[in-house]
């Protein structure tokens, strides 16, 4: 049942960055994604194929994964035998509460539970809720895309927002392969779904010189939104996504993130942008 699960995931995410690509680009390169996916929903046996369509229309979450034994999808504690017999993969399993399709993933970076918050701290609103001071890199070094994604995940780690730097640049790149997240305007949004163990999570990097993010593209990227991304916030990272381009669409917002010359200003400037854009 391993290669069916696989299928589905890879279906799942490929529905993902569908949405993702009308949100950020206006359904560039849609049609290519459409072909992908109807290719591969052919490969699934008519009942499978049948189960996951009509889940998918419930919920773009149609598949989810068990972390610490829970259906990522739903929060809901699965009992332990359910547990053992989806890790043992003879065949498809759903959550009892939510019925998404359940699967056992190997071994990811996990997001670190959120550090403590002291009572006299002022309640976090809007951008502030996902990212932090510490997120903010306004002269990145790496001069490639590789080199900048993994400035910005060693950055993560480094901070203790997730637990290994390596294997989330590893997702990252791999995200990467199916469809560049590099936009017009100069803007780069690279991500990785299904970190669990806590919730979404931006780090911001800026690049003086500009970075050569989508091989086929021959524009520049200066601006890298790098977000990690629990498997229940997949839905909500396409709202964060479209407040992000709807404010830094405008030139003089991205300007002045560019003229940035420390993480505070970084920080300042972001949280002012997004005041009205993302809540």
């Amino acid at each position: 049942m391993h290669p069916i699960v696989n299928l589905l995931v890879q279906l799942q995410e490929l529905s993902l960055v569908r949405s993702e690509q009308d949100v950020a680009t206006g359904g560039k390169h849609s049609e290519q994604l459409d072909q992908t996916i109807k290719d591969l929903l052919s490969r699934l046996p008519p009942e499978i194929r049948l189960l996951f369509l009509k889940s998918q229309k419930k919920d773009p979450l149609a598949i989810v994964p068990i972390a610490n034994n829970v259906c990522s999808g739903c929060g809901l504690t699965l009992p332990v035998a359910l547990v053992y017999a989806v890790r043992a993969g003879e065949k498809l399993y759903q959550c009892t509460n939510c019925a998404r399709i359940l699967y056992y993933p190997e071994v990811r970076p996990r997001r670190l539970g959120s550090r403590s918050i002291r009572r006299s701290e002022p309640r976090r609103t809007g951008i502030a809720r996902f990212s932090s001071l510490s997120l903010m890199l306004p002269s990145l070094k790496g001069e490639t895309r590789d080199e900048a994604i993994s400035e910005l995940a060693m950055k993560m780690e480094e901070e203790k927002f997730v637990d290994d730097g390596a294997k989330l640049l590893k997702e990252a790149l791999q995200r990467e392969e199916i469809l560049s997240t590099a936009v017009e305007c100069g803007m780069a949004f690279p991500h990785v779904r299904g970190v669990e163990g806590g919730g979404l999570t931006l780090a911001l990097g800026i690049s003086k010189k500009g970075i050569r993010f989508d091989p086929a593209e021959r524009a520049l990227t200066f601006i890298l939104f790098f977000v990690v991304i629990p498997t229940a916030a997949s839905v909500f990272y396409l709202r964060l996504l479209s407040g992000l381009n709807q404010t830094f669409f405008k030139k003089d917002a991205r300007d002045k993130l560019l003229a940035c010359k420390t993480s505070e200003d970084l920080w300042n400037v972001l949280l002012k942008a997004t005041r009205n854009t993302i809540s």
